[in-house]
Order: structure tokens, then sequence, then C-alpha cells
């Protein structure tokens, strides 16, 4: 039997604890954005084009355009870390399920370290396809772990900010890479210049890998696992002060427990079950990741160097100007973590369709007029208005589309599905990660300017469908969400003996709801009664632990 040690200082118990778990977990997000920048600034160095791709360049070619790289060679590069990100998260949801977030998270870590240590000293483009490759194996398991970490530690009043925290770190990743691909770029042309921002990579890597063993695993997955005492503690330190025996802990870890029991009851879905009994919930989980990708946010920050100098900066200047935009993208995150949980999804989701689309127009309608002006300072006024369309578009999609979709992914489906559920919504924010990578490239060599206007279509299709289809989750507890989304009933197997008979088939159980009163704070009931089809007289009970709040019998579990 596995043994789940609390190896975090007594002084953190309580909202230190909570706090740092929910930032360096996100140190998981923060190095998906990373890997983000660090690639799209290494695209625009001489010596990093020579080393991978073989054309030796001057500063003045590549800023033209003029790099002698197949252009869908560069796709391949930008986008395989999103193909194996995307068999990683599907994968991940098994991992998770069996040996928990926490093992989830840390073994990301360490696969993330494995492949910065092989692009630190990689001597061709080889060497940098397999590292990336890997390195999307790593960002793939964390994309999909952490989203469902934040969620799990926290509050049900809460979730918006946990996981807005969470994007923050990933804008601050992305930015992270920014600044540091600028400040290594005055290396040239010593190879440093590209190879130094792995190192910082590794770095990071490695502290979120050394902080696993500190971090408490969830209070959800020790219940579900039969580690009631240690999921009881966890619950007590992360949102109390560590005392077992406080009601409001308690009442919670019935409220946790009875629902988990009865979702043990109805077992872990298989993928077939996941679209037959929430249909609904995949088709949010699902289109919000979808959406998040095609209303363009890639398409920007893997090329965004090379953007900002095809609308008529220097190189220099391009990369100076993407680490102020990523400073940008970092402060939209802020006005979400503070109200997105009182003002709602759907708001924030609805207005950043809108806000998009017009950026979008923008930048579209300047990238064609800079395409009519010959290159020199005549082109720096639209370039210049280039760039702040630019802004205007980070700052409404980190503080809209950015977070809300993982927001959303990770809080609306049930404890038995919630990892195969967030694995296929990551999946298909993988899928078209990889689509818009490697389409970017080749589109903007044929139709320039005109590829903005493809991205704003996507955005008001976005916008419809959160006005047509999403229901509002905010303020409501994890357990309640059944009720929010409508589930219906669903089918298990039964083999059970009643009234001296066994009953062999199957039985229509609905999901569980919410346990407990809001107005009171009590529980509503002590346990959860579900009715067996075709019997007449018979019921099958779900015993929960309800009476453990009035006689403190909460010992380990089977």
């Amino acid at each position: 039997m596995r043994t789940f040690k609390r190896r975090y200082p007594p002084w953190m118990i309580g909202k230190p604890l909570l706090y740092a778990s929910s930032a360096l977990a996100s140190l998981g997000d923060a190095m998906f954005g990373y890997s983000q920048g660090v690639i799209a600034a290494a695209q625009i160095q001489p010596s990093f084009i020579k080393r991978m791709y073989g054309p030796s360049l001057t500063l003045q070619q590549v800023q033209s355009g003029d790099n002698g790289v197949n252009p869908f060679l560069q796709a391949i590069v930008v986008a395989c870390l999103n193909i194996t990100a995307l068999l990683a998260s599907i994968a991940s949801a098994y991992v998770c399920d069996k040996l928990g977030r926490r093992a989830s998270v840390r073994g990301g870590a360490f696969i993330y370290f494995v492949a910065a240590i092989i692009q630190i000293f990689m001597p061709n483009l080889a060497t940098l396809f397999v590292g990336r490759c890997i390195q999307g194996i790593g960002v793939g398991m964390l994309s999909m772990t952490v989203p469902i970490l934040q969620c799990e530690i926290a509050p049900g009043h809460g979730r918006g900010l946990f996981v807005s925290i969470e994007y923050f770190f990933l804008n601050s990743g992305y930015a992270l890479s920014a600044w540091v691909g600028y400040g290594f770029f005055f290396k040239m042309p010593s190879e440093i210049a590209w190879r130094g921002p792995y190192i910082v990579q590794a770095g990071l890597a490695a502290i979120l890998f050394i902080w696993t063993f500190y971090l408490p695993e969830t209070p959800r997955w020790l219940i579900q696992h039969g580690y009631r005492e240690e999921g009881l503690q966890v619950l007590a330190d992360l949102h109390g002060s560590g005392d077992i025996s406080d009601p409001l802990i308690v009442r919670q870890f019935v409220d946790m427990e009875t629902t988990i029991l009865l979702e043990n009851k109805l077992g872990q879905v298989t993928w077939g079950e996941l679209f037959r009994f929430y249909p609904r919930r995949v088709m949010v989980g699902v289109s919000c990741q979808q959406f998040a990708q095609t209303n363009g946010i890639n398409a920007l920050l893997y090329f965004l160097p090379e953007n900002l100098a095809r609308a008529g900066f220097t190189l220099d200047r391009s990369l100076l100007y993407a680490g102020a935009c990523a400073l940008i993208y970092c402060a939209g995150t802020i006005p979400t973590m503070f109200f997105i949980d009182s003002w709602g999804r759907r708001p924030f989701l609805l207005y950043g369709s809108i806000g998009l689309a017009a950026s979008l127009a923008a930048m579209g309608g300047l990238q064609f007029h800079s395409d009519k002006i010959p290159d020199g300072p005549a082109r720096l006024p639209t370039a210049d208005g280039y760039f702040a369309a630019v802004c205007v578009y980070l700052f409404i999609f980190g503080a809209t589309w950015g977070p809300g979709p993982w927001l959303l992914s990770a809080e609306i489906f049930p404890v038995r599905a919630r990892a195969k559920g967030m694995a296929l919504a990551t999946s298909t924010n993988w899928l078209f990660n990889f689509i818009l990578a490697f389409i970017t490239p080749p589109l903007f060599a044929v139709i320039g300017g005109g590829f903005y206007f493809i991205l704003l279509a996507s955005c008001l299709c976005g916008g419809f469908m959160v006005w047509k289809f999403y229901p509002e989750t905010s303020g409501r507890t994890l357990e309640e969400l059944g009720d929010v989304f409508g589930d219906g009933k669903v089918d298990v197997p039964i083999d059970e003996k009643v009234d001296g008979h066994r009953v062999v088939g199957r039985e229509e159980v609905r999901e569980p709801g919410p346990l407990v009163d809001a107005a009171s704070g009590l529980v509503a009931s002590s346990e959860a009664t579900l009715p067996v089809d075709g019997m007449a007289s018979g019921q099958l009970q779900v015993k929960s632990l309800a009476e453990s709040e009035s006689s403190g019998k909460l010992g380990k579990g089977n």
C-alpha cells in the first residue's frame, strides 16, 4: 500500500500551503508558455538557422523574410511538439487516475528536463526534432494534470482565481522566454544566443520536479483511492489550520466522500460512456479548447518576432516588442483572477470574442497596408499600429479565451470522468494547436494579412457557441455541477442480494448532486438511495459517511 507522508513544513499549513501549491504546480504551465517563446526567438537568429536548416544568412536577409528555409519544414519543427503533447495528454488520463495528480506532474517535469538537456547540446535539426517531441510529452502531461490539480485543491468559490493563477504563470513563462531570448540575442553570433534560453528551461523543470516531493496530493484523489485519513488531513491543511475536527472541514469531507462513494459505485467511465453519459459536458470541454486555438493565439505567439519583423520592425526591435507584448499578455490575466468567479465565465468569453474579432480585423488591415509599402522607415507608422493591435489582442485573450477554456475543461466533469474528460479537452487543444502551428507559415506566405480574417471568423463562431450552449458554472462546488448540466441517468451493472434473492442486471442511477444544504451548511442526508429497475420492493443503498461527523470516526478505509 502506498503512503502519502506530509513533507511540507508545518508553518505552511493554511493559505500559504494552498497558494504555494497552486503557484508552484503552475510552473508546469509556465514551462509550456516558455516553450512557445523560446522557439519563436530562435527562429530568427542566423546562427540557429545555419545550424538547423543550412543556409548562411545575414540579419538583413532574415528580417526581409528571405531566409531560404522551406516554410513547411519550419512548420513541422514548431508543430511536432503539439502532436506528442496531444498523445501524452490522452495517456496521462491513466497516470493521473492510477498514480495521482502529483505523480503525473512529477513525471511531466522530469521528461521536460530531459528534453531541455537534449536541446542545450543539440548539434542538428534531427536532434531539435527529437528534443521537441520529447518536450511535447512533458508539456502534454503537465497541461492535462495541472488544471485538474488546481480545481481539486481550490475552494468552490475560488476555482476561477486558481486556474487564472495557472494561466498567469503560463503567460509569465512566455514573457520570461521573450525577455531571455532578447537578452541572449546580443550574444550573437555565438550559439549561446539560442542555447542559453534552453539552460533556463532546464532550471524551471528542475525546480518543479523537486517541488513535487513536497506538493500535497489532492484530497479528492486520496479519498477516491481509499486514503481517507490522508485526504482529511490534506483538506484540513489546505483549507483550515490543520485541525481535522474543525466542523467546516468535516462537513467538506463528508460531502466530498459521499459524492465520491456514489461515483465509485458507478465506476470509472469508459471513453464511450464519456460521450454517452456526459454529451453536453463533452461538447463544452471540446469546443472551448478548439476555439481557444482557432481564435489565433498560437498563430501569433509561435511566430511573434517574425510577424513583427514582417510588419516593418528591425529584428532587435521585434524581439524587444515581443517582450513588451508578453508583459501585456500577462497583465490581461490579472482582472480575470478577481472577477471571473463573481461575474461568471460566460460574460468573459462572450465579450472576449467580440474584442478579439475587432483586434484581428485591425491586424489584418494593417498587414495588408504594410505589404504595399517598400521596406524601410516608411513602414514604421503602420508597424506601430500593428504592434498596438497585437497588444490589445493579447490583453483580451489573456483575460478571456486564455484562462476560460482551461477552467471550464477542468471543472465541468465529475470525479469519475475528470481525468478522461480533461484529457479529451486537452488533446483537442493540442490537435488544433498543431494545425495552427503547421498552417500558419504557408498561409502567411500565400494570403498574408487575409489569414487574420480567417481567425476573426472563428472568434465570432466561438462567441455564438458560448451564447447558445454554454451554462454558467461559477459559484458552484464541483459536486453541484451535475444540476447545472442536467445529467440524465446512468446505467450501472449490479449483482446484489436483495431480500434473500440474487439480483443480476443493470440499474439506473442519477449523477450525485449537492449533498450540503447551502442555507444551513448541514449535510442534507446520510445516505443515497438508488432505485433498482425491475424491482417492486427492493432498494440498493449506498451508505455515505455522514454519521462520521457526529461520531468522529474518520479512520482509514480499506
